[in-house]
C-alpha cells in the first residue's frame, strides 16, 4: 500500500471513476492517506461521487507522474469514525478550511480490497495489493 500512496502523492491529482447507473463518471481527487493500514480517500456527502460510491463501491483510480502511471481498481467503504476523519484532515491540512471531523459533511472512505498496477511505456512494472 505504501508504494501506491507515495505514487498518488507524487502525482498530486488523481482521477477516480465511479458508476452512475450505467454511466461512468470521472473526477479529480487529491488526497490519499494511510490510516490503520488502509488507503483512505475523502469527499463530502453532498457530492454525487459519494452517493455513487455508496451505491456501487467499485472504483478505479488513475494518476500520472512523469512517464509512469498507476491504475488502482478496488472497492471502498465509508468509515464513520471521527478518528479516521481527523487522521485524513491531519494528512491534508488544507481541507481544514472547508471541513471538520464533526461537521456532518466530511466523509472518508477506505479501500476494502484493491490492486494497483504501476505502468510505463515499457509495460507493467509492478503490482501491489491494497
Amino acid at each position: 500500500m505504501q508504494k501506491t500512496i507515495e505514487f498518488l502523492k507524487k502525482a498530486g491529482t488523481f482521477y477516480i471513476a465511479t458508476i452512475d447507473g450505467d454511466q461512468p463518471r470521472v473526477r479529480p481527487f487529491g488526497v490519499a492517506t494511510a490510516y490503520q493500514d488502509k488507503l483512505y480517500i475523502c469527499t463530502a456527502n453532498n457530492k454525487a461521487c459519494f452517493m455513487q460510491m455508496k451505491r456501487n463501491p467499485k472504483v478505479e483510480i488513475t494518476a500520472v507522474a512523469g512517464e509512469e502511471w498507476i491504475r488502482l481498481s478496488g472497492e471502498v467503504a465509508v468509515d464513520n469514525s471521527e478518528a479516521a476523519r481527523a487522521a485524513v484532515l491531519e494528512d491534508a491540512p488544507f481541507l481544514k478550511n472547508m471541513y471538520s471531523p464533526t461537521d456532518g459533511i466530511f466523509e472518508v472512505l477506505y479501500f476494502t480490497r484493491g490492486t494497483a498496477a504501476f505502468d510505463s511505456y515499457a509495460g507493467v512494472t509492478a503490482t501491489e495489493e491494497i
